[in-house]
């Protein structure tokens, strides 16, 4: 039965390009969950967009001498340029200055505020006597209160994902100059999250078998420690209006704007395509699963703040699941852009094929606990694993068969055991990556699809069909039948991680079209079909390349 599926991903800040970090940790993954369920035949919408507002984009603003708009606008080119260049597949990449998202923010913000749910308070706000300012949060940092960690920042601990509210900082101080900020009162308005924690901690129950154990672990205890009502505007001039009278220096603030893009897109969406309220079969039918697919950091705006909004606002589907990653390291390091310790996505596509990156970064997800990203695994995985064992079996067997059958798929004989057993494997293993992919195990996933490779090259090497044709036609037909079918089958199960090679692999096969027109089937390859001439679906890469990009970290 055909299923409608919602993938919502997280919102990047436009104020820088993407890396290895952001991709691994939010981006590939949805991608190849959204190919899957596309070749399943469900109904998929993934929407993002980026986030123009915030502080992370002024503070970048100040540094390159524009305005933050200038600055959004440049990284949101750069975003799109970057997502057809990695091949993913978004139904609508958008960004936060539309006047739609206004609009359906604004919404949101008023209903939760007639009904109760956000109300008006006094708060201490950092000001900077140096600078002359009033602090956003991220321009304040100081000690963890949670974990003692001394780079956190106003709004949050990168270290333990703690949420913050600036005045909860030990030892603060402004980001900008390093000066000790003085605390000042400005009326703000406060979203009422504690009175949801009863209702949250129920909801996120029914989750303990669904969600990944550092999910839901994660979300439970925080839910345990009880809720505080959190701040939800901001003293800046950049980003949405408060939709309320007499608050004009006042925009709501990013982190409760941001997570309404999930819906103000799927809105954008449905008014693109000309049927306005098409985006409700995806929020307001309870038989479609919602996934979220963000990096740990975002854990609780998605599992907590976002659901929320949500049972405030009412009539709206909660997340069915969050599968996030954890981070992963570059060469052994945390990842740091201000040093340039990151590999860049620009420049990683400058000079490289896409699918080598999106087949390490995922046979190397970081889904449960950290990874590492390093050149030389990099270039080991590329030879020995795509070069080698899945291309190398590929190319094996085409040019094998435009060569003495024809250019076609031979007619095979009766299959011995060794051939039975072959398929049955095969058979196997698009079962099991079916599972896998729809439980957003992706990781084992493309390892059980690789494995399958190795044992085809193996059972290909034993038969070998170069050397029986010269004695038995049809023995070394049946045998490369049967390796073409293990192929058939390698390419749409390898078709979510590695969509380039994989519709090369399609067309050398004698389909047309795309691979998603054919369906997520095993044992379609009809002898007689007509083959093309097959090139190499990936490039060996030499020795040289790990000592020349390694080089270009950190500088």
């Amino acid at each position: 039965m055909t299923e409608r599926i919602y993938i919502g991903v997280a919102w990047p800040y436009a104020n820088s390009h993407l890396h290895m970090g952001h991709i691994a940790g939010a981006y590939l993954p949805p991608d190849i969950f959204a190919r899957y369920h596309r070749v399943k035949g469900n109904r998929v919408l993934m929407v993002t967009g980026s986030d123009m507002h915030g502080t992370p984009i002024t503070l970048s603003a100040e540094k390159e001498g524009c305005s933050p708009a200038e600055v959004a606008e440049k990284y949101h080119r750069s975003f799109l340029k970057s997502w057809e260049g990695l091949g993913i597949s978004f139904d609508l990449f958008t960004h936060t200055e539309t006047q739609n998202h206004t609009e359906v923010a604004q919404d949101v913000f008023l209903k939760l505020y007639n009904q109760g749910h956000i109300y008006k308070e006094n708060v201490l706000q950092p000001w900077c006597p140096a600078c002359c300012r009033f602090l956003p949060d991220r321009y304040i940092e100081g000690d963890c209160p949670h974990c003692t960690y001394d780079g956190a920042r106003g709004d949050q601990c990168d270290k333990c994902g703690q949420p913050l509210n600036p005045a909860d900082l030990e030892n603060p101080r402004c980001g900008l100059c390093g000066k000790t900020p003085e605390f000042e009162e400005s009326e703000h308005f406060f979203l009422r999250l504690s009175a949801f924690q009863d209702r949250l901690i129920e909801w996120v129950k029914t989750k303990e078998k669904l969600w990944r154990s550092n999910v839901y672990n994660f979300t439970l205890s925080y839910l345990k420690n009880g809720l505080k009502d959190r701040a939800i505007t901001r003293d800046i001039d950049w980003g949405i209006p408060v939709p309320v009278e007499g608050y004009p220096g006042k925009r709501i603030y990013v982190w409760f704007e941001a997570v309404i893009g999930y819906l103000s897109a799927s809105k954008e969406w449905a008014k693109n395509k000309g049927e306005p309220d098409e985006w409700k079969k995806f929020w307001q039918d309870d038989s479609v699963k919602s996934y979220y697919f963000i990096g740990k950091d975002n854990i609780p705006f998605h599992t907590i703040i976002w659901p929320a909004m949500l049972l405030g606002y009412g009539g709206l589907n909660l997340p069915y699941d969050v599968p996030a990653n954890e981070y992963l390291t570059i060469e052994g390091r945390k990842l740091s852009s201000s040093r340039n310790w990151a590999v860049w996505l620009p420049d990683y596509l400058s000079r490289y094929d896409p699918d080598p990156l999106r087949y390490l970064l995922s046979i190397n997800m970081p889904e449960t606990s950290d990874t590492d990203f390093s050149w030389r695994e990099f270039v080991r995985r590329n030879n020995d694993e795509l070069v080698a064992t899945y291309g190398n079996l590929a190319q094996r067997a085409l040019t094998f068969a435009c060569r003495h059958f024809d250019g076609a798929v031979p007619h095979p004989g009766e299959f011995e055991e060794v051939d039975e057993a072959m398929l049955s494997k095969t058979r196997a293993a698009f079962d099991n990556v079916d599972r896998l992919l729809y439980r957003c195990h992706f990781r084992e996933a493309i390892r059980t699809a690789m494995t399958l490779a190795g044992q085809a090259n193996r059972y290909l090497e034993e038969k070998s069909p170069w050397k029986v044709i010269k004695e038995d036609r049809g023995r070394a037909a049946t045998s490369l039948y049967v390796a073409l079918s293990v192929i058939d089958s390698l390419k749409t199960m390898l078709y979510p991680f590695l969509p380039f090679s994989s519709q090369e692999l399609h067309h050398y096969l004698g389909y047309s079209g795309k691979i998603e027109d054919y369906g997520w089937k095993v044992d379609t390859l009809k002898p007689g079909q007509k083959m093309q001439s097959p090139r190499p679906l990936f490039v060996k890469l030499d020795d040289s390349v790990v000592e020349q990009e390694t080089s270009r970290l950190g500088n």
